[in-house]
């Protein structure tokens, strides 16, 4: 019998994922094929092509793909090369509260490159990938100008706290500062077009807005006097941010901890 093990089970989205497989053949050929469905009902896939070793085993941490949506040994490809059934599509959690990404993996045996719906799978099992951590409260902003939503890591302190912006794409986009308030960020989404009230095309950057932003933050009991914006929008906010010296600008050029920002 097959046996498929993926844990952690229930995990936040940036978490790894250790993925083995036993029962297998020696040398046994198999396909695995990673599935979910986004909010919107569209449905992505992933799959790679193993080889088991003399044990009949597989373990992505140190098995090699031959071929499929990528070769090498690459443990989390199989999340990371999910694509769209739709073309053109982009996979974004909307919903970052009230439920996880659930991806479906099965093993198949042999190379599959498309899986026929009489073809079953030998193993499969289900994972919940979430955007925030138990205990993350999440706010709705709607003070002044602001428009955004501002997401609280659990327990009592305070905390850095972090702006969170996206690009050109418009709206009000979640799933970050959702992983950075369960990472022990005090995280504002915010939105500056293309939301609510908001103007519906980027013309021009109300600088004074973006300062209202951090002020509004800073106001807030669980934040320490620190603000981050994204790497790509530092030099754009420098003279925004900076204005007030209580706020430290740090771009996000590498990974961060809570503890850098410790006063």
């Amino acid at each position: 019998m097959v046996y498929l093990v993926a844990t952690p089970m229930v995990s936040l989205a940036d978490e790894s994922v250790k993925i083995q497989i036993s029962g297998l053949k020696p040398n046994q050929l198999v396909t695995i094929r990673a599935t979910l469905t986004d909010d919107k009902g569209i449905s992505f896939h992933s799959r790679a092509f193993y080889q088991s070793d003399t044990a009949g085993e597989v373990d992505l941490e140190q098995s090699e793909s031959c071929g499929g949506d990528y070769q090498g040994v690459l443990p989390m490809a199989l999340f990371w090369s999910l694509k769209p059934e739709k073309p053109f599509y982009r996979l974004m959690k909307r919903d970052v509260i009230g439920s996880p990404f659930r991806v479906t993996l099965d093993v198949y045996n042999s190379c599959h490159w498309s899986t026929d719906a009489g073809v079953q799978p030998v193993a499969s099992q289900t994972l919940e990938r979430w955007y925030v951590a138990p205990g993350v409260q999440r706010i709705q902003v709607r003070e002044g100008r602001i428009r955004g939503a501002l997401f609280l890591p659990s327990g009592e302190g305070s905390y850095p706290g972090v702006i969170d912006m996206f690009g050109g794409t418009g709206g009000l986009t979640e799933f970050r500062s959702g992983l950075l308030a369960s990472r022990g960020f005090v995280a504002l989404a915010l939105a500056y077009f293309a939301y609510e009230d908001l103007p519906n095309v980027l013309t021009e950057l109300d600088m004074e807005y973006f300062e209202e932003a951090a002020d509004f933050l800073l106001r807030h009991p669980k934040e320490q006097l620190i603000c981050i914006i994204p790497a790509n929008a530092c030099e754009e906010y420098r003279p925004v941010i900076t204005e007030s010296p209580s706020v430290l600008l740090h771009c996000l050029k590498s990974e961060i901890h809570p503890q850098d920002f410790q006063t």
